[in-house]
């Protein structure tokens, strides 16, 4: 995702030297990490499960996050780091539902004051949902960009185990380390 944001201007934070570099930019002190890189429980995509929540949630290093549910399916979003990255978000470009996706494929973009980037899917399967709340009122990923903010949803092909067919999906854990390091 921020493969994008790093091609166009940046606009400078306060703080940063008149050079911004990428570390800058990207300094973790501008973001509160302390378990805001979780899904909300409160968010309607626990309401579309008659679940506890998703079976797992991963990371991607272009800031994204799969919800993976018991029933196979998938939420894609942005996490709290790139919403806060971009800026207020201006316009969300959604997939079609129906659309099979592979790993790495776009998946729709994120348009804010300071850039646009890709959204690219964590996942291999077909769209089954968008967020057309997303759509309508894009400030949703900014306010809430791990549970009313989710992107899309995606039936998961079965036939492959997430974890194994994407190596670069991280834990939360693993994700917030990653952050810090650069």
């Amino acid at each position: 995702m921020f493969k994008s944001l790093l091609r166009t201007s940046i606009v400078r934070p306060t703080f940063v030297s008149p050079i911004a570099t990428r570390a800058a930019f990207f300094s973790t002190s501008r973001f509160a990490l302390n378990g805001s890189q979780k899904v909300n429980p409160k968010a309607d995509i626990f309401k579309y499960h008659q679940s506890e929540g998703p079976a797992a949630v991963r990371y991607t290093p272009d800031h994204e996050w799969v919800a993976i549910m018991p029933d196979y399916t998938a939420y894609v979003g942005i996490t709290r780091y790139a919403a806060e990255a971009l800026g207020d978000v201006t316009f969300v470009e959604l997939p079609e539902i129906g659309d099979p996706v592979e790993i790495g494929d776009s998946i729709g973009s994120i348009e804010s004051v300071k850039s646009a980037s890709e959204i690219y899917s964590p996942v291999k399967g077909e769209i089954i949902a968008i967020n057309n709340a997303a759509s309508g009122d894009p400030s949703i990923v900014n306010t809430d960009p791990l549970g009313e903010g989710w992107i899309t949803q995606i039936k998961l092909d079965t036939s492959v185990n997430v974890d194994e067919a994407n190596d670069s999906l991280m834990t939360e854990e693993e994700y917030v380390a990653s952050i810090q390091e650069s």
